[in-house]
């Protein structure tokens, strides 16, 4: 029985070991000569100043790694970077989100019209329709949960946020997973929610 429970844990740590030593980490310092084509639409320190690209510093490095795999291998469509990034290896896209990851993100300015019923829907959701808040996956302050590949959401364009919400609502993005999270959510959201919801969210921090 012994002989057989350290054949299993040394197979475990093997196992273990082996995963490990696959895993990608990126470099920050390496990203950032690898981000000059990036800084064209989101600024050489991702604090995009055109509202319709994203903001991408201070964005946790596993959400930004997953988007840009995704876009690079087709599940995400963003018609601006088609074949952008078609040259990086792996490493090159983990250094490349390090980079951003940890760069300062910006804050905007919600709508004072709106505050009220975006801080409402995010914070609080709508129970009549089923709709959960915000702040469960995303935090009170917006800045998601970086280690579940939650995004940080605070401060980032109200456009922008408005357009991804519209796309998972309408089944035009669908790379949230098997699980369909943010599909579900943005299907209980009417536009006005939506534009409440991102005015609030670029003001958010």
């Amino acid at each position: 029985m012994n002989k057989l429970l350290v054949s299993l844990l040394l197979t475990l740590g093997v196992t273990g070991g082996a995963n490990a030593a696959g895993t990608i980490v990126g470099d920050a310092a390496a990203g950032q000569s690898k981000t000059a084509v990036c800084g064209a639409c989101h600024n050489p320190d991702g604090n995009s100043l055109a509202p319709n690209f994203p903001k991408l510093a201070g964005q946790g490095d596993k959400y930004l790694l997953k988007q840009l795999n995704d876009i690079k291998g087709g599940k995400r469509t963003v018609l601006e970077m088609t074949g952008m990034l078609t040259a990086f290896s792996d490493q090159d896209l983990a250094d490349i989100a390090a980079y951003f990851s940890s760069q300062k993100g910006s804050v905007g300015a919600a709508d004072p019209k709106l505050v009220k019923q975006g801080e409402e829907l995010f914070r609080g959701g709508n129970l009549e329709k089923g709709l959960p808040a915000c702040t469960g996956c995303h935090s009170p302050n917006g800045a998601g949960i970086a280690a579940a590949g939650f995004p940080h959401l605070g401060g980032q364009h109200a456009s922008y946020v408005a357009k991804q919400l519209t796309a998972f609502r309408e089944g035009e993005r669908t790379n949230d997973g098997d699980a369909m999270v943010m599909r579900s959510i943005a299907a209980k959201l009417s536009n006005k929610d939506i534009e409440a919801l991102s005015s609030y969210i670029q003001g958010l921090h």
